[in-house]
């Protein structure tokens, strides 16, 4: 009964906890119905299978670029009418044109190209000095309200999106790793093995021995290939 546990992937380790506490739970293994270490193995295990496979990020990105979409284009959309309506002379909309790109370049006329949370700050900022009575009568005799309409919900859609993505990920953070928590489950099932292996030769024990012995030869087949280690050997 021999197998290095670190070299096992995080994957075959869940593997093998699971069989080795399985046959360790079946009618014939009596011997070790209430052993601590056993009830040691399945605890450490519960927290490790909780958390070998989750992701380490929500996999919000997707929307949230959908999202940033969704207000840039209609950004990009109003920022080139009012460059327009400002190069044409003579029209009623020149000045009032003028007036307004003179605003979008004071709080950032690339701003689509900003990082989220910079542009967020900025388009906000844009949006609040859109609201403004004067402004707000420039932009209507230019037609331009729906546009800008739509950019305000497109903010607020993405500000709910990108918040839920920063949360969902803090979640993710806070939750402890299988790589954190292994040598735990390596510790508790190499006591547990132990003492298995100590009391082989007693009556009820060396069946045990003996399926647990396969289980651990089947996991040392499935091991991937590993430089040398330089840590303490958990051989058992």
């Amino acid at each position: 009964m021999r197998i290095n546990l670190a070299q096992l992937s995080t994957k075959d380790l869940a593997t093998l906890s699971q069989r080795v506490i399985t046959i360790s739970e079946e009618p014939a293994s009596l011997v070790v119905k209430d052993n601590p270490l056993l009830s040691v193995l399945k605890t450490v295990y519960a927290d490790y299978d909780a958390v070998y496979t989750k992701k380490a990020y929500s996999g919000k990105g997707v929307l949230v670029a959908e999202a940033d979409s969704r207000r840039d284009i209609p950004f990009g959309g109003l920022k080139n009418i009012i460059l327009g309506y400002s190069k044409i002379s003579g029209t009623p909309f020149q000045q009032k044109a003028k007036d307004i790109y003179a605003i979008v370049e004071n709080y950032g006329i690339d701003l689509d190209r900003y990082t989220y949370s910079t542009e967020t700050a900025q388009l906000k900022k844009l949006l609040e000095a859109f609201d403004k009575p004067e402004n707000v009568a420039k932009l209507e005799s230019m037609q331009l309200t729906a546009i800008v309409t739509q950019i305000k919900t497109a903010q607020t859609e993405f500000e709910q999106i990108f918040n839920e993505q920063a949360a969902a990920n803090a979640e993710l953070r806070v939750m402890e790793s299988a790589s954190s928590i292994r040598k735990n489950l390596e510790l508790a099932m190499r006591n547990y093995l132990n003492v298995v292996k100590a009391m082989n030769l007693q009556l009820g024990w060396k069946e045990l021995y003996a399926k647990l012995d396969e289980v651990l030869k089947a996991a040392n087949n499935s091991k991937q290939v590993a430089k040398p280690e330089t840590t303490v050997s958990t051989k058992i």
